[in-house]
């Protein structure tokens, strides 16, 4: 599904503020501090209460094993004043055949309200149509906010949003076009 480009864990997507990263062993420790939240398990339909360190560990491991084998990218955010610190997850995994892909995410309870977690998401839009042959994403709607700020329609009456690569691109082309870009002197 995705390219040897993402299989190797020193892929990374760079943003304004954020590091999407693979995420590492040493992570599982910050993950069960930050899903130990009611809010963050309310919000990440991919993590299954109780969340120990065990569970952290075969989360870690899951998503290595993912991004390996070319299924989905799944990363870690961190600023990237700090890479090696751990904000939350972000991530993209193949549904069936390929043609849609299933879009997880949660974000820290003290990262909340700055933004971050539309910017992964669209890094992680941004890449997953670029490098997979998907048609579509679709995501639990737990994070409406995060979602409509970064294009997604409201959820359908299966409570899924869901987003084609056709509107995803025309959004983002549409987007770029309204950026300033400087004009250079003939």
């Amino acid at each position: 599904m995705f390219p040897e480009l993402t299989r190797d864990d020193v892929f990374r997507i760079e943003t304004a503020r954020l590091w999407l990263r693979w995420p590492r062993a040493v992570d599982a420790r910050d993950l069960v501090q930050l899903a130990s939240d009611q809010e963050v398990m309310k919000q990440a339909s991919c993590l299954q209460a109780p969340f120990d360190a065990h569970a952290a560990d075969d989360f870690v491991i899951g998503a290595r094993r993912a991004n390996t084998q070319g299924e989905g990218i799944v990363l870690a955010l961190a600023p990237r004043r700090s890479p090696s610190a751990f904000l939350g997850m972000a991530g993209v995994q193949a549904k069936g055949d390929g043609a849609t892909l299933v879009l997880a995410y949660w974000l820290g309870q003290t990262h909340r309200g700055q933004g971050l977690m539309r910017e992964a998401i669209e890094a992680i839009l941004d890449m997953a149509f670029v490098l997979s042959a998907a048609q579509e994403v679709e995501t639990p709607s737990a994070g409406a906010k995060a979602l409509a700020s970064s294009g997604f329609p409201p959820a359908g009456a299966d409570g899924l949003c869901r987003i084609s690569r056709a509107a995803w691109l025309q959004d983002r082309s549409q987007a770029a076009s309204r950026i300033a870009w400087p004009r250079v002197a003939a």
